[in-house]
């Protein structure tokens, strides 16, 4: 029996060095495409609606490949080939998304781009859990923050210093719909991508099936498994049965209430997504009936139904924490050029000039989450990362709540700092505490499955906040930042109940 050698500074630093260009490719879409998709005639109150395809594609995308990644060896590795294959596709569909011709192509363009973003990121987070020991993990898990931190400024900013320092076109010009600036940055956003996750394929060696079973063989790496329930698919069979028909019922009631009333068609997400999961999990019970379990499907929701206690009590703070970020990153450009900016008109130069300041603003978010991300570990010794998450996530939520009474957008880099302090502790903290929950041979999977509870939310988000400003503020996007807040201070209350049973200092104890 052996434990998991502790890594260098310079090791930790090489293996998380993908998420630089990770981070790139998702900053550059959070901060861009809604102004892309009103470029092309989107309307405001139908951008969640268009930003659907991000969510949904994680959802598929992440419990897939995180299931096989655990079963994968090859040349590169366990993780590896799939941070390169999703590198790859991402830097194409970078190049291709500001060339969009029009509103329809620029969605499916989204779609392709955030199922890739998923393939290489989704391993990422297992590879912490694969290569660090537990000591190490919240240290692991900040330099990933650091590295998401330090892309995501550069990202931001592009289009505001292609503007002001190099003197591109920040409106569109004959022929084409979106500006130079933008489609600058996105062809840089695709080299960086690229570069830099292949700078962690090439540099970080990973350990073999052999070393990872003798690492299993320590006593703290089963430690999990006393958390969670070993059931087996046929065990849990009457529970496939009664859920799909629950998910069922209620999501056929649910699209009827909307048919019936004619509510906005967005509010179909919902009910859809509730059938679909009703008859997915049909599906899986019926294909335990016929045992056949030895499959994707049959595996992956036996997992989620065995999920250990921490991870569920997790997965309610990662409802509220990414209810609020959504609500951040589909209605910031909007809110500031409507309530500060004052113009809601997208070919004009004051539009622009405000969609270019969101830039620098989630520039100065990210750019301070960098730096704060070194200073979380520190606080969660001297405390807990329980207390840590919680007091970040009540500064992120004054954040958003500052935007509605702020009318100078300058002022607005003083609430972003919170937003930083919360997205440095959302990127690290509840990993830190989850993977120390579970067990080593399914890390991938779970980490895939925990991805449940940052993309519900966001179909949440994508299916009533438009439906809630339309009735209740008249589309005002303001009140989707104050509902964000709002949302956070939810996620800091819920924090206090979660039992992090891997917890360095209760060990030392």
């Amino acid at each position: 029996m052996k434990k998991k050698p502790a890594l260098s500074f310079w090791q930790i630093w090489n293996m998380s060095f993908g998420f630089l260009g990770i981070q790139f490719g998702f900053a550059l879409q959070n901060a861009n495409v809604s102004r892309i998709f009103q470029t092309l005639g989107g309307d405001v109150d139908r951008l969640a609606v268009y930003w659907l395809a991000a969510p949904v594609t994680g959802l598929i995308v992440q419990p897939i490949i995180g299931h096989y990644s655990d079963k994968t060896w090859g040349r590169l590795g366990r993780r590896r080939p799939y941070f390169l294959a999703g590198a790859l596709l991402s830097s194409l569909a970078l190049l291709l998304m500001p060339n969009s011709p029009a509103l329809w192509v620029a969605v499916g363009t989204l779609w392709i781009l955030d199922a890739s973003i998923n393939v290489t990121m989704e391993p990422f987070r297992a590879f912490v859990g694969d290569m660090l020991p537990s000591e190490q993990r919240t240290a692991g898990f900040a330099m990933q923050s650091f590295f998401i931190g330090l892309g995501a400024v550069v990202a931001s900013v592009l289009p505001w210093v292609f503007d002001h320092w190099l003197g591109l076109s920040n409106v569109s010009t004959a022929g084409e719909k979106i500006p130079p600036t933008v489609k600058w940055s996105f062809y840089i956003g695709g080299a960086v991508f690229l570069l830099a996750v292949l700078w962690t394929v090439i540099r970080t060696r990973e350990y073999s099936p052999a070393e990872m079973k003798s690492f299993e063989s320590h006593p703290d790496a089963h430690r999990s498994k006393t958390h969670r329930h070993q059931k087996t698919a046929l065990q849990l069979l009457p529970v496939f049965v009664r859920n799909g028909t629950l998910f069922l019922i209620v999501g056929i009631i649910l699209s009827y209430i909307v048919f019936n009333r004619q509510w906005e068609k967005e509010l179909y997400i919902l009910g859809g997504g509730l059938t679909v999961f009703g008859l997915l999990m049909f599906l899986t019970g019926y294909l335990t009936r016929r045992k056949m379990v030895r499959n994707g499907l049959v595996e992956i929701v036996t997992d989620m139904l065995n999920m250990p206690k921490t991870m569920k009590q997790l997965a309610v703070v990662q409802f509220f924490s990414w209810f609020a970020l959504f609500a951040m990153w589909i209605y910031t450009t909007a809110a500031v050029t409507s309530h500060i900016y004052g113009t809601s008109d997208t070919s004009s130069e004051l539009y622009n000039e405000g969609a270019n300041w969101v830039g620098v603003l989630f520039g100065t978010y990210n750019g301070f989450a960098a730096v704060i991300a070194f200073l979380l570990p520190v606080l969660a010794q001297r405390t807990s990362r329980k207390w840590t998450h919680a007091i970040s996530l009540i500064f992120g939520g004054i954040g958003l709540l500052s935007f509605f009474v702020i009318k100078n957008p300058v002022l607005l880099v003083v609430p972003m700092l919170g937003v930083g302090i919360a997205w440095a502790s959302i990127l690290s903290m509840p990993y830190a505490i989850l993977t120390g929950s579970l067990p080593a041979d399914k890390m991938g999977t779970y980490m895939g499955i925990f991805n449940f509870f940052i993309v519900i939310p966001q179909i949440l988000a994508a299916s009533i906040l438009g439906f809630l400003m339309r009735q209740f503020f008249d589309g005002q996007a303001i009140y989707a930042l104050v509902a964000g807040g709002s949302s956070l201070f939810l996620a800091a209350l819920s924090v206090i109940f979660v039992n992090d049973v891997d917890n360095p200092k209760k060990r030392r104890k």
